[in-house]
């Protein structure tokens, strides 16, 4: 199995769409719609033209993963999308630590030095994988004014890239 990760754009949509929606709604049962997340209609325009950018990790030329960045302001950024299909996780193929990776080198290389991310409380392998990035649980209260904040969320993140 060969593990390619690269930016993606409006071209993928259905594909991410099909990943992620089946991730929340079949495997986490989170009630969420296309409708509650309109940016996987525009990625190029949601996430690129801001300084931010939306990959996807490929096995065998197959989206398996995903994950995503908002630059809100001139020096942070957002985490989104992080999703990896089921039979793809774990350390075998480490495809979720890849795309943080990827993500961060994106953010040093274009000065965001703070990441932030918001989560729920259901996906705690999410939260141990993060945790174990170095990313610091914070209160909600403690997120910059301008993050773009997804209603579900209730679990944030922080970390510095520097």
């Amino acid at each position: 199995m060969k593990l390619q990760i690269r930016p993606i754009g409006n071209s993928y949509s259905e594909q991410a769409i099909d990943l992620i929606l089946t991730i929340q709604q079949k495997e986490f049962n989170i009630p969420i719609t296309i409708e509650d997340q309109p940016d996987l209609l525009q990625i190029e325009s949601f996430y690129r033209e801001g300084g931010g950018n939306f990959w996807g990790a490929f096995v065998d030329g197959e989206l398996v993963g995903s994950i995503a960045l908002i630059k809100f302001d001139e020096r942070a950024g957002a985490i989104r999308k992080m999703f990896v299909r089921n039979e793809f996780r774990g350390k075998e193929l480490n495809i979720a630590q890849e795309l943080l990776e990827v993500l961060i080198s994106f953010c040093r290389e274009n000065g965001i030095d703070d990441l932030y991310l918001g989560t729920i409380t259901v996906l705690k392998a999410a939260q141990r994988f993060y945790e174990r990035n170095h990313f610091i649980k914070i209160d909600k209260e403690n997120l910059p004014v301008q993050f773009p904040l997804m209603s579900a969320d209730d679990v944030f993140y922080h970390l510095n890239t520097n």
